[in-house]
């Protein structure tokens, strides 16, 4: 009776090298152009050191002129054994057409090569070269962001991400279905993970589990719920951050384990009903949820020279202040005197001051 070998289903058991495809690395983008010119040069470097292998050892080889090798019978013998073409019936008998074989048709063998089998190697050579980066960032991969869904939301959450200058592209690792969404992520300099984030091995392939944060932002609520309890249980001390539509679905995310919950339709038309009778509010708005410019509000700890000192008296412009994972606005009377350990909620200044155009 024939036995079936059983292989494992999940993708999180699966070995590294059958999750490429799955799981994809930023590549540094290097031109076509560039890449060949490197395959040639490193082809006449091969045949440079058979040249002077051949020379320096040429009392071994015999010519059928019966002369001995010259330098030049040298550079032609390494041609002809480099390019497989072998001996045959029909070779170059005089310098002259040596010569010409060396310079015009070894050049040609060498971009045949290039052309024919280049591509082979070069499918099989990335292949390992993704299994084996795969396998190094599931090993080393710590305290990263976990973004699930690469849409509007998606992509706006990275940027802010990308904004600030401690997190590193290869620390964001985007979850989601959709190719051409991988593709842009992956043009960012981000780690993608191909696959449902409902399912739970998707999200172990994607290293939910040693994840700092995790940002769901797919494009149905129902979906959020379902990827935020999944995400919890994988992670339960993670900082999920999950958007809704609808501000009815607000405490069901919160009952799956989302720290926090973005509504993102009342959001918008918040800043619309702004928009027409105060526009120039909406635009300082932006301005402060754009950390890459402009003004940023940012969380930095309080320094012992501002222990017991009120927040309102900084040089910076406060606020509120973070206590024990507690925000109090500056107003609030738990805020007037700074306590050692928290930390402050400010505003900061990214770039020079500029207008803010209409």
């Amino acid at each position: 009776m024939r036995v079936l070998k059983r292989f494992p289903v999940r993708l999180s058991d699966r070995p590294d090298h059958e999750l490429v495809g799955v799981i994809r690395m930023p590549e540094l983008t290097v031109s076509p152009l560039r890449s060949i010119l490197k395959r040639i040069i490193g082809a006449m470097l091969a045949l440079l050191a058979t040249v002077l292998i051949v020379y320096l050892d040429r009392d071994g080889y015999r010519d059928a002129n019966g002369d001995g090798l010259s330098f030049l019978d040298s550079l032609y013998y390494a041609t002809v054994s480099l390019s497989t073409t072998g001996y045959g019936d029909i070779a170059p008998a005089t310098s002259s057409a040596r010569l010409v074989n060396v310079l015009v048709i070894t050049p040609l063998r060498v971009l045949f090569l290039i052309v024919l089998v280049g591509t082979t190697l070069e499918v099989l050579t990335e292949r390992s070269r993704q299994a084996f980066k795969i396998q190094k960032w599931r090993t080393k991969v710590r305290d990263h962001t976990v973004v699930v869904g690469f849409g509007t939301k998606g992509r706006s959450a990275v940027n802010a991400l990308l904004g600030d200058e401690n997190v590193e592209p290869d620390h964001i690792v985007v979850v989601d279905t959709d190719q051409q969404a991988l593709e842009a992520a992956t043009s960012l300099g981000l780690v993608t993970v191909h696959g449902s984030a409902t399912r739970a091995d998707v999200l172990r392939v994607a290293g939910v589990q040693r994840a700092k944060a995790v940002v769901v932002a797919p494009n149905r609520d129902d979906t959020a719920v379902l990827v935020t309890l999944t995400a919890r249980e994988l992670a339960p001390k993670s900082h999920i951050v999950a958007s809704v539509r609808e501000a009815e679905n607000v405490h069901l995310l919160k009952q799956s384990g989302a720290n926090q919950v973005v509504v993102s339709s009342e959001t918008a038309g918040r800043l619309l009903g702004m928009a027409t009778s105060t526009p120039l509010v909406v635009d300082m708005v932006e301005d402060l949820l754009t950390p890459e410019s402009g003004l940023a509000i940012a969380e930095r700890p309080v320094e012992p020279s501002e222990e017991g000192g009120s927040p309102r008296h900084l040089s910076d412009i406060v606020l509120g202040v973070v206590r024990d994972g507690v925000l109090y606005r500056v107003d609030a009377p738990q805020a007037d005197a700074i306590e050692p350990g928290d930390k402050l909620l400010y505003v900061r200044k990214v770039t020079s001051a500029e207008t803010i155009e209409r």
